[in-house]
Order: structure tokens, then sequence, then C-alpha cells
């Protein structure tokens, strides 16, 4: 059954954000749905959580030419692209917020699926997904404030931030290793461990249509900043992969790794970062538009990336 849900998580996602989409038109007041995203949101970082194996984040730090390619490809140089597209985007505060904190996150959670699906070595990553978690959100306040300025300042209020961060990312972290210890211990701990690792795909389809349904009716002027960001995103789409092969290359990368370093430059964080967004203030409708509109482009960019990275071959 997981097999399943992973192969088709496209589809399944798709077919969420127009379920929502089509909700929101049809039945009036699902703006009032915003209230149900963040508990959702938490729910569906516990269970990808519990997919990433947190016990073995010292391995993470074996594969230290993997390691460091990965992280100078997400951190150093996919940033100066993210800054560079950044500016080309309409002098609109909120907008460039939204596109900068989408792109600087690197995803943590399908990408290993997607990868696996791409003949990219997914177990590097999957080891690789607590640091790459862990820097993400330590490095994220320090770009928004070197590439924003002051308008970082007055648009994100660290209050909120370290609150949702808190609670939509440490707590269902933390419980997410307290259940894997829980697992590695007893056997009904593996059972439940097994089960709930059957929701993360259904969990992410509903916060997208929670997301979409919530967002919909409150669009407004959004959809003229979800617009004016799809050519950057597309932009993105098409550069980042070969950036983080580029990077693979020359650190001497074998063609698995190299291709695993090209699906995590490609592959962002939308998801995980959202409520980081929302607790942005005035951030709806702008913020949710500008970061769902990511997500669609990237979901049709991996179908095409599963089935051109496996060509590429660093020998």
């Amino acid at each position: 059954m997981r097999d399943i849900l992973e192969r088709q998580q496209v589809w399944i996602y798709f077919g969420c954000v127009a379920l929502g989409a089509v909700i929101a038109f049809a039945v009036t007041g699902t703006e009032h749905l915003e209230g149900t995203i963040n508990p959702a949101l938490a729910f569906m970082l516990f269970v990808t959580f519990l997919q990433v194996p947190l016990a073995e984040i010292r391995s993470g730090f074996g594969e230290t030419r993997f390691l460091a390619a990965l992280l100078i490809s997400n951190f150093i140089a996919i940033p100066v692209l993210v800054f560079l597209l950044s500016q080309l985007a309409m002098d609109d505060a909120l907008l460039r917020l939204g596109i900068l904190m989408v792109l600087l996150t690197p995803c943590i959670d399908y990408v290993v699926t997607f990868a696996h699906l791409g003949r990219a070595d997914a177990r590097l990553l999957l080891t690789s997904t607590p640091i790459l978690l862990l820097v993400q959100m330590a490095l994220l306040p320090i770009y928004l404030a070197v590439f924003l300025g002051s308008d970082a300042a007055e648009l994100v209020s660290m209050g909120p931030f370290f609150h949702a961060f808190a609670w939509l990312i440490v707590v269902p972290l933390v419980l997410a290793g307290a259940v894997q210890m829980w697992a590695f211990r007893t056997k009904t701990g593996q059972v439940v461990g097994k089960y709930l690792g059957l929701l993360p795909v259904p969990a992410t389809g509903l916060v997208l249509f929670l997301v979409v349904a919530a967002t919909v009716p409150v669009l407004g002027t959004a959809i003229d900043h979800a617009l004016s960001a799809l050519p950057l995103y597309i932009a993105f789409a098409i550069i980042a992969p070969l950036i983080g092969w580029s990077v693979a290359w020359a650190f001497g990368l074998r063609t698995e790794a190299a291709r695993a370093v090209s699906f995590s430059s490609a592959t962002r964080n939308s998801l995980v970062v959202l409520p980081l967004a929302l607790a942005v203030p005035g951030a709806i409708p702008v913020l949710p538009a500008v970061i769902v509109t990511q997500t669609l482009v990237e979901l049709v960019a991996e179908l095409v990336y599963i089935r051109v990275i496996p060509m590429m071959r660093t020998r």
C-alpha cells in the first residue's frame, strides 16, 4: 500500500489541489478552513519525520564528499541563483519573501521518493535529511535578512516565527524521534510505526487540499503575485538540477550520488516552510498563493526529472 501511494503521489497531490479548488468555488466560507492548516501541517510533518532515520544523523556525516557537495549546492550555489531570480520579481516585499522562503529551503521528504524513482542514491539523501533540515532552519533567517534587508525586519516577526518553528517543526520532530525509539524497542511500537508510515502521502494531500480551499476564496490580488512568480519558478526548475549536477561532478561523485544532489538542489521544502510563512503578519493570501504555485510547478518538474536525470552520468 505504501509503495502504491508513493508511486502515485504526484497524481494524488494534483487531485487534492483540484478538489480543494472545486470545493472553494462551489462552497462558501471555505476560507475559515485556515484554522485547520497548522494542525494538519504539524501532523504531516510528524509522519514525514518518522520516515527520516533520525538516529542515523551521525552516519550522514560519514559520506563527507557527498555531504559537502549537497551543502555547497543547496546553501551556496542555489542561494546565488535564488537571489538573482528574486531580483527579477516585481517590487513587492511579500512576493519576494515568499519566493525566497520557498526556494532557499531544500526538501526533506518526498525528494527521497522522487530520487529513488530517478535512479539516484535515495539512501544518501535519506540519511542527510536531518542535516538539511537543521542547516536550512539555521540559515533561512540569515538569508532573508541579507537578501531583503530592512524589508525582512518589517515582515518577519521573530516571535511568531520561532513559535511556529517550535510547534510545527521541533515538536513533531521530537515526537517522531520518540516513536522511532519506541519502534526500536517494542513490537507494538513497530506496528504503530508501520501504520503511521502509510500516512505521509495522504497527510500531504490533506494539507494541499486545505491550503487551496482556504486560500482560493481570498486570493484577490494574490493571483497577480502568483502569476508573476510563475516564470521564476520555471527558470529555477530548469537551472537548479543542472547546478546540483555540476557541483556533484566537481566533487567527483559517482553517478547515483550526483543524481541525488541534483534532485535535492531542484526540490524545495514548500510545505515545511509554509507554517513559517503563515506566521508572517498579513501573510494571507499572498504567501500561501506564492508558495503553493511553486509546489505545483515542482510537481510537474518532478515528472520530467525522473525521466531525464537517469540519463545523466558522471563517467
